[in-house]
């Protein structure tokens, strides 16, 4: 199982720009589609408290919602992801 969850909608723009930088950085990550099922929608949801996406899980427990790509780039650089 991938170290991170990436839940998602392929019309969310902030979603494509995540998913472009961690493809960029070469990392591994597990996507669930809240307008696939509604079991990803209500797990998103869960995990955030919010209906926003991206949410981004980390194997911590820990998440971002809409992260920036400075954000998101520091908290895999925290968490030992990327060098």
């Amino acid at each position: 199982m991938a170290e991170i969850e990436f839940y998602t909608a392929d019309w969310c723009s902030d979603c494509r720009r995540s998913k472009s930088l961690l493809d960029t950085l070469g990392v591994e990550y597990e996507t669930f589609d809240v307008e696939e099922s509604k079991e990803n929608a209500d797990k998103s949801q869960a995990i955030s408290g919010r209906h926003n996406i991206p949410v981004i899980k980390f194997a911590d427990g820990n998440f971002l919602v809409e992260p920036s790509d400075a954000i998101l780039h520091a908290e895999l650089k925290i968490r030992g992801i990327i060098a």
